[in-house]
Parts: C-alpha cells; structure tokens; sequence
C-alpha cells in the first residue's frame, strides 16, 4: 500500500492510494487517526486497512482534490540520519577512503515538510542552501540491538526525504550537522509511504535529484555503503528505535556544494526528489517571509 496523510476542508485525515486507481485515496481515518497510530496499532491494523482498500464501501477523493501532507509530522523523535553512505558522495566531501561506521546525526522533528510545499530561504539565517535525495526508512517495529538478518522485519515501509541543509551552518559553526539540517520546514518526505511488502529489496532503487528539471543527483541504493539492513542493525546498537522513528539512508553525489564552482539553491528554483517504485517531491525555494509560527 501506498499510505497517506491528507488535508480536506481543513481537516487531516489518513489514506491510502487505491491499487490500479492511484488517483484515488481510500479514506482510512475511522480506522486511524493518522500514520503513527496505524503503525502502533501492529500488524493486525495493517491487514484491516488492506481490507478497507481493497474493497469498495470507504469514502473515495480524488488525489487532486486533496494536499498530501508529511506522512509522519512529527515522527516519533528526531530523523535518524546517516552521513556518508555511497562511497563516491563520501569522496567529493572529502571524506573517502576505507569504510568505517556511519556518521550519524539527528534532525530536528520541526524540519519535517510536506512533499509538495514551499521551502523558505532567508540570508539571514544561511546563504548556502544545498540538496541531497534520500531514501528514508520508517519503523515499524520497537528494538534495539537488532540483528542485521533480522532487520528488515522491523520496517513498516519506506518514502522520499531530501535532506536539505544549510552547509554555512554545517560546516562553518564549528561542525553543526544537527543545526546546519534542522531549518524549520526545510525536510520534504513523502509523498506518501510504501508498505514493506511492496520493497521486498531496497537496494536496487534509483534516486534522483533535479533543480530546474536538470539532473544533479543520479544514484542507486545498491552503492550504498551500508545497505538498509546493516544501518538498522548499527543505528540500533545500544539504542532502541521505535515504531514511527525515521532512517535518513544516505545521499549519491552530487550534491552542490561539492561542485565546481559550489551551487545552492535560490528563490524560484524547484526541486524535484525521486526515489524509483515510490514518488517524486516537487519543491519550490522561495524568499522568508516576517513569519512566526506557533
């Protein structure tokens, strides 16, 4: 299934794509209130939401008459994020070499954005504004020290992140990866999430990444350096991931900064974020406003 949380008439409300009809969302609110309490509800709640798709009583909308909203906002906890997970992406950042355990970093839940919004930039705040496609794994069950052979038992399903991130703050304040990947609404994810059972393999799944319908990033998971199975069995030593927690896996190369001469994003420019067998987020850069949100 392809599950979704959606905005109709000001209300949000949980869905799924309808198989052969993907046009249509199946209205699956009187189930679950939202994506994170289906997954809580286990496997048996899953199975009756199949149900409910595949049959033909549950309320149906056009996909185009709703907003698609971030599937999980928020997550249960920060993205877990990897850094440096396709060898060539770790190259032109000046950090090749032998493969050692992954860098990992959080985000904070407040960068979550929906795969169809706007991404304000504010020089104030950072100039250098930067792409990176990635696939992103939701758990789906609670564990800790996980077994790499076991680990794929433990995803609920999977979707599109672009970790955007502000590199003068990454890089320039003394190494601030949370701060420099943390921008409020700057994390597009969706557009919605696809069932473990649809992604038997995740290692054979193209990514790209365009500015301006221009290919930047052209990558497939199999280069990964830490397949999916072996993040979730490091991500978990002495740590427990919960049902609803995040994987950021990793960006190809091609990122801007690492480009000669450096490229960041700018206002009007549009970002399309594609992850092969589950969707593309489309999104446009546009100036802050005087804006405080609540």
């Amino acid at each position: 299934m392809k599950l979704v949380m959606f905005d109709h008439d000001g209300e949000r409300h949980l869905g799924a794509l309808r198989p052969g009809h993907e046009d249509q969302v199946v209205e699956l609110t009187p189930l679950a209130h939202d994506l994170l309490a289906l997954i809580d509800a286990g496997e048996s709640a899953l199975a009756e939401a199949r149900q409910i798709v595949s049959g033909g009583g549950a309320r149906t909308r056009a996909l185009k008459d709703v907003t698609l909203l971030p599937p999980l906002d928020p997550p249960r906890g920060n993205i877990i994020a990897m850094g440096r997970n396709y060898q060539k992406h770790a190259e032109e950042t000046a950090h090749g070499g032998e493969a050692k355990p992954p860098t990992i970093f959080t985000k904070a839940i407040t960068s979550v954005t929906g795969p169809y919004d706007d991404i304000a930039i504010d020089p104030s705040i950072s100039a250098d504004i930067d792409w990176e496609v990635e696939l992103a794994v939701v758990i789906g069950r609670r564990g800790a020290n996980i077994p790499r052979r076991e680990a794929l038992a433990h995803v609920f399903g999977y979707m599109v992140l672009n970790d955007v991130s502000a590199r003068d703050i990454q890089n320039g304040w003394g190494g601030q990866y949370f701060k420099g990947k943390s921008l409020d609404r700057s994390c597009p994810t969706g557009p919605w999430v696809v069932t473990r059972d649809e992604i038997p393999n995740p290692q054979g799944l193209g990514l790209r990444l365009r500015v301006n319908g221009q290919v930047k990033q052209d990558g497939n998971t199999r280069d990964m350096i830490y397949p999916v199975d072996a993040t979730i069995e490091w991500a978990s030593k002495g740590m427990t991931l919960l049902p609803g927690t995040v994987i950021a896996t990793g960006t190809p190369d091609g990122v801007g900064f690492a480009r000669t001469p450096p490229e960041f994003l700018k206002a009007d420019d549009v970002m399309e974020t594609e992850v092969e067998g589950i969707g593309v987020l489309r999104n446009r850069m546009v100036p802050a406003r005087a804006l405080i949100r609540d």
